[in-house]
């Protein structure tokens, strides 16, 4: 397998996205960052899809950011070819139509935690550890770490993680609202699927809808998620038919305010 690829597997209405690059504990590279982009483009196209889980390939969930990757780059290339892409690709992912599970089977650290952050559940398994190490090396959490996890978690546990170095367990993490549940060593990804089943029996379009809705109550991107749900409303309409059909015949609407 090439360095930045993404693995997808569909089973009915289940996609699993897997990130493989366990020779460097799935660190994030240009390459992966560009596999997830396009990864999270062909889940949301299938209509057959519901539900998706995100983990990692071996033993580890993801490392983060590859050092190696951008550790060279100048500061302009860094902020906007790294930090920058980064955040388009991670706000993708963030704003899929079909619920994400991050299934994590082992470590999720600076962009990796950041990775885990975009999903809407995280099961952890009791051996993994999270944090955000990014002040140890002079950096600072570049991904949404300040941002996103502030508005997920609250301000204090990414303080003690960003500031004071604090490596938490699953079993912490659980009891800050890091993860949603803990499963035993192995089990991450079979705990997701069982999730994944119960929440893909549920409406498609209720849960889009309410996931959007929650997006806007919790800060999260208002604009975009009160946008999408005004369009979502508009296209059911009569009007939007009647209106797309006398654009087409160059004539004047007749509007009538019927819902399809």
């Amino acid at each position: 397998m090439s360095s930045g690829e993404v693995r997808i597997e569909v089973d009915g209405a289940l996609a699993v996205l897997t990130v493989s690059r366990p020779e460097k504990r799935n660190a994030l590279d240009l390459d992966m960052l560009k596999a997830l982009a396009g990864a999270a483009d062909r889940i949301e196209a299938d209509a057959r899809i519901r539900v998706a889980i995100l983990t990692g390939e071996g033993p580890g969930f993801s490392a983060g950011g590859d050092i190696s990757a951008w550790g060279g780059m100048r500061p302009e290339e860094f902020g906007h070819g790294w930090v920058r892409y980064g955040h388009r690709v991670f706000e993708r992912l963030a704003t899929l139509r079909m619920p994400l599970i991050a299934a994590l089977n082992g470590h999720a650290l600076g962009g990796g935690l950041e990775l885990a952050g975009i999903a809407d559940i995280r099961i952890a398994e009791e051996q993994i550890r999270i944090g955000l190490p990014e002040t140890g090396l002079g950096m600072v959490p570049g991904w949404s770490g300040t941002q996103r996890l502030v508005k997920r978690f609250g301000a204090q546990p990414v303080r003690r993680m960003a500031l004071g170095g604090e490596i938490f367990t699953a079993r912490e993490a659980l009891a800050l609202g890091l993860v949603d549940q803990v499963a035993g060593t192995g089990e991450a990804v079979s705990a997701a699927r069982e999730m994944a089943q119960r929440i893909a029996t549920r409406g498609p379009a209720a849960l889009e809808i309410v996931k959007l809705m929650i997006a806007s109550a919790s800060g999260e991107d208002n604009g975009t998620a009160v946008e999408a749900l005004g369009s979502i409303l508009a296209a059911k309409t009569g009007d939007l038919k009647e209106g797309v059909s006398a654009f087409r015949d160059k004539r004047p609407a007749q509007f009538k305010g019927e819902w399809s």
